[in-house]
């Protein structure tokens, strides 16, 4: 439009001076139009041109972003000060942080201490103009304080127009993993030729950037050559072996080469320069490869064992003979019934027989060589503590420890009760070499045991305690209350129960009925005393019961609901119905009462007292209502039948 407006004022000066008239004026406006016209021609297409740059701008960065983002690799923008201005997700993830911790603190808060020197030079070179782009590496802290190496290569953004540094963008890799191995792998070598020459051992290294094989002075000396004499050819060892031994010999050079085996290892025979053979233990190791997997570096060691072979020959009959008694005690572990693992002085397991992986559930293969608490978990039966088998139990010196209560718990928690017998192993010094324990399946004896257990203190009918179970636990209860001081109005209630009417069943249905009748009578006290309670069959149609109220109101409520159940039985025998009673006496189990036989004897007579008041009654012994209420004078205490 400026150019419009500059060519109508030319016109307008120009035209009067030319005297040119209106065909002039009308070219003139012509021009004019033009002009405009390319005018609005170019402004559109410059408008276009700026919106397709923003748009490519605008994709660039969303790429930028994209790639920024997904990326495996930690990428950081930094401020020249080392603010990290912003990060990307692997970046944080690769020392702990989340993105807003990290973008909140520098480069020289997250970088080792002893690393705080590395890439100085790289940064004052970037502000100078010098340095364009960077790589190098060093430590980082993780956000628990653990270093990490790091791969950091980056580059610095500019202006256009002043060439201004602005920001620097950084790649960042993990390569931890990398300087680990690396310095694990120095370290094996330092190792490893300080020990050989230290021992005077040969030493052979291998390296085809060299073009050849070097040997030490001691290798060659071995051989009775000198210094330099066989250094160059690669394959010249291979020629100066036993011809019996060096396919062999070839073989496991030719695995380790081609990456078949960790370490090159061989044992054969070389002749020495004089013509003799000598033994050799020849072992080395491949430790640089180039891409392609191809060696390009190996070192190792060369030790005349020619002694150690002639002994290991005067030694070979005795090795057979150990051998076949080996084999022999490895037969007879394997077929005998007994579990047996044998386990090393760190208690791991080195042997398991058969029966023994069968009880445990688990297979010998996987056992060996795991802590025998891996494989075998032994506790006692009562306590539930785990039965030690270490050497912390079973000490130097110590003879073999039994135990006949233990049980066994499987990796599936299944249990078998199990009696073990655990030996030390000590050797001719004296020292603790590792424990021998054999065990046998004992889960049906235990199960006997326990039956005859139950047996010995349970009624054969009813399944209730027996009389003398019930006066043992009497005692322990007079006992116990003498030893707490209980005195009246505490401690438990004792009550001796006599069927009613019983030996009419017995004359009329005979003993299996009064047995059946008895099985109902049980079960009816047991279901109306609460589960603390203790209820026996002193024998015949007597019973007893040790409540743990220690109110005798308490126990009168107890016992006429016993008296209810047994009159409520709907028992028949052949047909014909029966109906049975009871009489009940109660007295007192405390500090004052006596023994348990006095006690006993007690409730007896109080039980009587019940049956002379009609039978279906409850009585409290005079001592025991004394005891418990002295307001009422001692007298028997009758309920309805």
């Amino acid at each position: 439009m400026a150019l419009a407006g500059l060519a109508v004022a030319a016109a307008s000066v120009l035209l009067p001076r030319l005297s040119l008239g209106a065909q002039a004026l009308e070219l003139c406006l012509q021009v004019s139009f033009a002009v405009v016209a390319g005018a609005l021609v170019l402004t559109g297409l410059f408008m276009t041109r700026i919106s397709n740059d923003r748009r490519q701008i605008a994709e660039s960065e969303q790429r930028f972003r994209r790639a920024m983002e997904d990326s495996a690799i930690g990428i950081a923008i930094v401020s020249l000060d080392g603010r990290i201005l912003e990060t990307n997700p692997a970046f944080a993830a690769m020392l702990g942080y989340n993105r807003e911790e990290i973008e909140a603190l520098t480069f020289f808060q997250i970088t080792h201490p002893d690393d705080l020197q590395i890439g100085r030079d790289t940064m004052a070179g970037l502000r100078a103009g010098t340095v364009d782009a960077f790589h190098f590496e060093k430590r980082y802290l993780k956000k628990d304080g653990t270093p990490v190496w790091a791969h950091l290569a980056g580059s610095v953004i500019r202006d256009e127009s002043s060439g201004r540094p602005l920001y620097i963008v950084s790649q960042i890799e993990d390569i931890d993993a990398r300087k680990q191995a690396e310095a694990r792998i120095a370290e094996a070598e330092t190792r490893w030729n300080f020990a050989l020459a230290g021992a005077g051992q040969g030493v052979w290294d291998l390296d085809m950037r060299k073009g050849g094989t070097t040997y030490s002075s001691t290798w060659v000396k071995m051989l009775g050559f000198e210094d330099g004499e066989l250094d160059g050819d690669p394959d010249h060892w291979l020629t100066m072996i036993h011809p019996d031994d060096r396919a062999g010999v070839a073989e496991a050079d030719r695995a380790h080469l081609d990456g078949k085996t960790e370490f090159f290892e061989a044992e054969f025979r070389m002749r020495h320069k004089d013509g003799r053979w000598i033994w050799i233990l020849d072992r080395g190791k491949a430790i640089e490869r180039d891409a392609d997997g191809q060696l390009i570096r190996a070192i190792g060691s060369l030790t005349d064992i020619t002694r150690r072979k002639q002994a290991e020959e005067r030694l070979t009959v005795s090795a057979a003979m150990l051998a076949d008694e080996k084999e022999r005690l490895k037969v007879t572990l394997q077929s005998i019934g007994d579990a047996v693992i044998c386990t090393d002085a760190a208690n791991r397991v080195t042997f398991m027989n058969p029966v023994a992986e069968k009880l445990t559930g688990v297979a010998a293969d996987e056992a060996l060589g795991k802590t025998l608490g891996h494989v075998y978990w032994a506790v006692d039966e009562e306590t539930g503590q785990r039965i030690g088998v270490a050497r912390t139990s079973i000490g130097a010196g110590m003879p073999s420890e039994q135990n006949s209560r233990a049980v066994l718990i499987r990796r599936d928690d299944t249990r078998c009760s199990i009696r073990q017998v655990v030996s030390p192993i000590m050797n001719e010094r004296g020292e603790f070499c590792g424990l021998v324990i054999v065990f046998q399946d004992f889960t049906d004896a235990r199960a006997l045991q326990r039956q005859l257990a139950h047996a010995a203190a349970h009624d054969a009918l009813t399944g209730l305690a027996n009389r003398s179970s019930f006066i043992r636990t009497m005692e322990e209860l007079v006992g116990q209350a003498r030893k707490d001081g209980t005195t009246a109005g505490g401690g438990h209630q004792f009550m001796f129960i006599d069927l009613d009417h019983f030996k009419l069943v017995n004359d009329t249905g005979g003993h299996a009925a009064g047995d059946a009748l008895l099985k109902q009578v049980a079960e009816a006290v047991r279901g109306v005393l609460g589960p603390g309670d203790i209820v026996a069959r002193l024998g015949g149609d007597e019973f007893a019961v040790i409540l743990k109220s220690g109110s005798t109101a308490g126990a009168r409520i107890a016992a006429r609901s016993i008296i209810d159940a047994i009159a409520g039985l709907n028992f028949s025998w052949d047909g014909r119905p029966h109906v049975i009673g009871a009489s009940i006496g109660l007295a007192a189990i405390n500090a004052d009462c006596g023994e348990a036989d006095e006690i006993i004897a007690s409730a007896d007579a109080a039980c009587y007292a019940a049956k002379a008041a009609g039978r279906g009654c409850v009585s409290v012994a005079p001592d025991s209502r004394i005891a418990d209420d002295r307001s009422e004078p001692p007298k028997p205490l009758a309920a309805a039948s």
